[in-house]
């Protein structure tokens, strides 16, 4: 019986042995596969942070663009009235460029382009002149105007020009308001130039880039003996342009006939970003109304002024419906400031002023 007793207490510390070792051998492989749970783990983090490091490396930072003429919309350009019984115009304060070319008598006309503006009254408006066709053309603009000359009637058949001439319009597009005599009255507003957009079929949108190559980061033009405080343009005894700069906005307030252009619409002050100024010969085109011609195509003489300073340039223009390129001297393209910007299209021989700061 002992013998029974001794063998079934040898069984039992033999099971429980057993049992010891089934248990060890369980927390080993527990041990085993939760180690392999936390490598395979800190592979997998490894692998997705690399990745996204790598997406971050790869993604592309958008860089900040220029607000002006920006998004696809087809510019449209409007025939300004610069007569001094035209003043203050609507729309020159809202425009994004604007260009001022000499015509008959000492005048000048200025043709504002915009895109994407509502405005319920631009104008007032006044006839086409052929030489304007060209910058219509090179900004791939709608053209609107209010009568025109024969060659520029001739012209805008032979262009292609997407044209809109108020004059064969009826009043409820274009009207003639009240609080000024005619020829100086005659206005639109942008719903109605958008009607007869859309009963034209004409196309809205252009792939067609900016004349001007403008930049976010501000353009500090170099030098200590270009100071350009107030700059004098004279086009004829009749018309002398003036911008005073003002070293607090960074911008230019524009005069015309010594004085201060105001947008009809709001009765602020013009106030512009750039000036380039190109000098081109004109000439009568013979005829008793001493129609104007200009020879602007070609490499011409000319200046870019902004935030107090200007350089001489070229602007060169290859064709009537081609961009004109404005480079400095050493044949680089210049980079022009983000904002209002006019085009001067001055006489050949006008005396252009640059003055520094006055001293106080």
């Amino acid at each position: 019986m002992e013998n029974g007793v001794a063998q079934k207490v040898n069984s039992q510390k033999g099971g429980a042995k057993i049992l010891v070792i089934i248990l060890v051998i369980l927390v080993i492989v527990a041990g085993v596969l939760l180690a392999m749970r936390i490598w395979q783990d800190s592979q997998n983090t490894q692998t997705t942070g690399n990745a996204g490091e790598e997406n971050i490396q790869n993604q592309e930072v958008e860089e900040p663009q220029p607000k002006t003429f920006a998004g696809n919309s087809r510019p449209i350009a409007f025939m300004i009235d610069n007569n001094i019984n035209a003043m203050p115009q609507a729309g020159l304060e809202q425009a994004d460029l604007v260009y001022e070319i000499i015509v008959e008598g000492g005048e000048t006309r200025l043709m504002a382009l915009m895109k994407d503006k509502e405005l319920d009254r631009i104008g007032p408006l006044r006839s086409a002149r052929h030489y304007f066709l060209d910058y219509a053309l090179e900004n791939d603009a709608i053209y609107v105007h209010y009568g025109q000359s024969p060659q520029a009637k001739s012209d805008i058949t032979t262009l292609g020009i997407a044209d809109i001439n108020g004059i064969y319009e009826s009043g409820s597009y274009f009207w003639r308001d009240s609080s000024r005599y005619a020829p100086h009255n005659a206005v639109t507003s942008s719903e109605q130039i958008q009607k007869i957009i859309e009963r034209e079929d004409y196309r809205t949108t252009t792939n067609k880039g900016t004349v001007l190559n403008y930049v976010v980061e501000e353009v500090e033009l170099e030098g200590e003996e270009n100071d350009a405080y107030v700059v004098t343009i004279p086009y004829s005894v009749y018309n002398t342009v003036r911008y005073e700069y003002n070293e607090e906005t960074k911008t230019y307030t524009r005069y015309s006939r010594d004085e201060e252009q105001l947008d009809w619409n709001t009765n602020k002050s013009v106030q512009v970003k750039n000036i380039i100024i190109t000098k081109c010969e004109n000439s009568s085109d013979g005829s008793s109304t001493g129609r104007q011609v200009i020879d602007n195509i070609g490499k011409l003489d000319g200046y870019y002024i902004t935030n107090g300073k200007y350089i001489p340039i070229t602007c060169e223009k290859t064709e009537r419906s081609e961009k004109t390129v404005y480079k400095d001297l050493e044949g680089n393209e210049i980079e022009v400031n983000d904002g209002k910007t006019f085009i001067q299209i001055c006489p050949i021989d006008s005396d252009i002023e640059f003055e520094g700061a006055s001293e106080e």
